[in-house]
């Protein structure tokens, strides 16, 4: 438990931050896992056309730092490769 006046307002902050980034979190997760039940159901169309929501959300959680840049990046990219790939095939993970 907090006893100094600055460590009680560094919990409040911290709580503060906390559900402010859950948010860019969840939505991250929701549209990933949207875009993955679709290929996984083959609908690579509607998973194409939720490719920009989920740049977006992976972009502004990189840019208000609840992600790093290149973990955006890479993410992208392997959503990317993904959707792009002929149906049928499978990528391979190292």
């Amino acid at each position: 438990m907090a006893i100094t006046k600055s460590a009680k307002k560094a919990i409040r902050q911290s709580a503060r931050r906390n559900e402010h980034n859950v948010v860019y979190k969840n939505k991250i997760k929701a549209v990933i896992k949207e875009a993955r039940s679709l290929v996984a159901k083959k609908k690579m169309a509607e998973a194409k056309k939720l490719l920009p929501e989920i740049y977006k959300a992976l972009d502004k959680a990189a840019k208000v730092g609840i992600i790093k840049k290149n973990n955006a990046s890479r993410r992208k990219s392997r959503l990317t490769r993904l959707i792009d790939l002929p149906a049928g095939r499978q990528v391979k993970t190292a």
